[in-house]
């Protein structure tokens, strides 16, 4: 755990949004806190309890609000520090007004993007994990990735990495015992298998874990569906009625659309990012065929394509089309049944949206699972690859040296998911598990 820090100066900054609202907070941190409060709010109140106060300016004694102050003091507190909050109205006039009166209590400044949440983590409160869940938990659009992003913020990740770096730092500790006190009576005559066998153990269940590796990045970033097919196919139509709102130009002329358009939906609590594209044809101009490579470029990068085959005018699916769903449109023109296709829709009257829609959730659940990804970052992933690789040697190695050199690096590697990286853990495990210091 990092060693507990405190900045020298006392931060302060509104942690509600901006604009007119019927509450602003007002957060301080720092060894200035109880000064602040005394300063504005008169008094320090008892721990945790709110009380109604009247703020004043600490220059002039002028009223600047009736608001509800709290205080939480350190190291149990968001930040470990003394922290506190002004609950005030929301007024624009009245938040600049208490920022101003915090400006001039000597020691207090406005804090720095993230600077809170970075004393949390020097000061052992968060891990590194714990406070890319709380950014994700924040930027969160849907359901799930609340759900994915929350898991996080409790420490789902962190917790399993901090016990992933312990196996591995006591499976270094075995052979460094097998090492250093071969000649102790005490030091098991296997060791070396005991520590061969817990690397193994190890590898395997975090193997287990990077082979799920994309659903939790994808998750964050949405399920990617690109609408593809020939011009006036219907690409458009779809958009608008996917995002329930008008967000491309629907024209009966053929090459409208000339460039990708992009909309984020939240699908049943999914987060689904809708491209529609230029339509595929012969290029009647160098801005048309500019659209049409676009457009091509992002079929290839599609978790799935909607390949959009009007039902009075058949277009042929493309040869090298990867994941895909056959939607055939405008089957309301039409009078005989439509036999082929994957799906058939008529979008302005929503004739077999429901069903397209289910296909949708169905291939973005496929892909994401239910928001209970570990990994969920590249940086997670790149760093479990690493200590893979460290293990993988490691179990492969007839040198007890080397094994011992491939624990230290698969341990470290863990380690930076939680930014838990202590080379001293190696000596304690070591001396606590073994009766050597005689």
């Amino acid at each position: 755990m990092a060693e507990r820090v405190s900045g020298d100066d006392t931060i302060f900054a509104p942690a509600s949004g901006f604009g007119r609202a019927g509450i602003c907070v007002i957060r301080i941190s720092g060894s200035q806190t109880r000064a602040a409060l005394e300063a504005i709010a008169g008094e320090v109140p008892a721990a945790r309890v709110m009380r109604l106060r009247v703020l004043r300016d600490p220059l002039d004694d002028a009223a600047l609000d009736q608001a509800l102050v709290v205080f939480f003091p350190g190291p149990a507190s968001f930040t470990g520090e003394d922290v506190a909050e002004f609950h005030i109205h929301g007024g624009l006039a009245v938040r600049q007004a208490v920022l101003a009166a915090l400006s001039q209590i000597t020691g207090c400044r406005p804090a720095e993007a993230g600077e809170f949440t970075r004393r949390a983590f020097l000061n052992g409160r968060m891990d590194l994990s714990e406070v890319e869940g709380l950014a994700d938990l924040i930027d969160a659009e849907t359901e799930f990735q609340r759900r994915q992003a929350l898991r996080q913020l409790e420490g789902g990740l962190g917790d399993e990495a901090e016990r992933w770096r312990e196996e591995a730092i006591a499976c270094q500790a075995l052979l460094e015992a097998a090492l250093d006190f071969a000649d102790e009576g005490d030091i098991a005559e296997n060791i070396e298998s005991e520590a061969f066998g817990v690397a193994l153990v190890l590898r395997n269940q975090i193997e287990a874990q990077l082979r799920n590796a994309r659903r939790g990045e994808r998750l964050r970033e949405g399920f990617h569906v690109v609408l593809a097919g020939p011009p006036n196919a219907g690409k458009s139509t779809l958009l608008n009625a996917l995002a329930r709102r008008d967000v491309a130009i629907v024209s009966p002329i053929a090459g409208t659309t000339r460039d990708v358009i992009e909309v984020r939906c939240d699908l049943d609590g999914l987060p689904v990012t809708i491209v529609d594209t230029a339509g595929l044809r012969e290029a009647g101009d160098l801005i048309e065929e500019e659209g049409m490579a676009r457009a091509r470029g992002q079929m290839a990068q599609a978790d799935l394509v909607l390949w959009l085959d009007p039902a009075d005018d058949p277009a042929p699916l493309p040869d090298d089309l990867g994941p895909h769903l056959h939607v055939v449109t405008k089957v309301d023109r039409v009078v005989a049944p439509v036999e082929r296709g994957d799906i058939a829709i008529a979008a302005p009257s929503g004739e077999g949206m429901d069903a397209l829609l289910a296909r949708l959730r169905e291939a973005a659940e496929s892909l994401f699972g239910e928001g209970d990804a570990l990994i969920t970052r590249e940086r997670h992933r790149i760093a479990l690859i690493e200590a893979c690789e460290a293990l993988r040697r490691g179990c492969e190695q007839r040198e007890t040296e080397l094994f011992a050199e491939d624990m230290r690096l698969a341990a470290r590697a863990i380690g930076r998911i939680s930014g838990r990286v202590d080379v001293e853990d190696v000596l304690d495990h070591l001396f606590s598990s073994f009766c050597i210091g005689k």
